[in-house]
């Protein structure tokens, strides 16, 4: 009799994991469909790491292509190229773009690919769900992601990554708009806008 109630529940655990991971991945659709259909948006956004303070940040994305403003610095990325401009020195890195490296950032929130994620619904709350990603690759450099999705409107509210250190990094949304009639040039740096620049070219 043990057996078949241990049997029982080992069913029922298999079902339960099963219909969270199937409820993670329509929320993690609805939310990348959402995204999508505005063609461009912008957001603002606070951030902070373990240890820090919160600071602000914004960004505006197209596709591939955004422009990300942090505390100083702004990263231009028209797709081919990436700029990192650095305020304080005035200086720019030029870099080839690799849609492939980087953490979970804003520019990637509705972009990534969701199949490279163990996914699991950990927590329910005023319309709010708690996605829980575990990265499937063994050179992932984080352990885990958590995003917080509306229930309903699918908008992104926060999200959490934990490296392989530990180390928390959070992002959490304060304002979004759709953005049409964006210009490929408001992706690309201009070195024109910012005099005596020192460039270094690293592609």
């Amino acid at each position: 009799m043990k057996k078949v109630v241990f049997l029982i529940l080992c069913v029922l655990g298999v079902q339960s994991a099963f219909s969270q991971a199937n409820k993670a991945l329509a929320l993690i659709d609805g939310m990348q469909k959402k995204y999508k259909s505005m063609g461009a948006f912008s957001a603002n956004f606070s951030y902070q790491t373990d240890g820090g303070g919160a600071m602000s940040g914004s960004i505006t994305v197209r596709g591939t292509k955004f422009r990300l403003k942090t505390a100083g610095q702004e990263i231009f990325n028209n797709g081919k190229e990436v700029a990192t401009y650095i305020k304080e020195i005035n200086e720019v890195n030029m870099a080839a773009f690799d849609p492939t490296e980087g953490d979970l950032n804003p520019a990637k929130i509705y972009s990534f690919d969701k199949k490279a994620y163990k996914t699991s619904v950990v927590s329910d709350a005023g319309g709010i769900s708690t996605v829980e990603m575990i990265p499937l690759g063994k050179t992932a450099q984080m352990q885990k992601i958590s995003l917080k999705i509306g229930a309903k409107d699918f908008s992104i509210k926060e999200w959490t990554i934990v490296n392989k250190a530990g180390k928390k990094q959070n992002f959490k949304v304060t304002q979004l708009s759709p953005k049409a009639g964006l210009d490929d040039k408001y992706f690309t740096f201009d070195k024109k806008q910012f005099p005596g620049v020192e460039v270094n070219d690293l592609r």
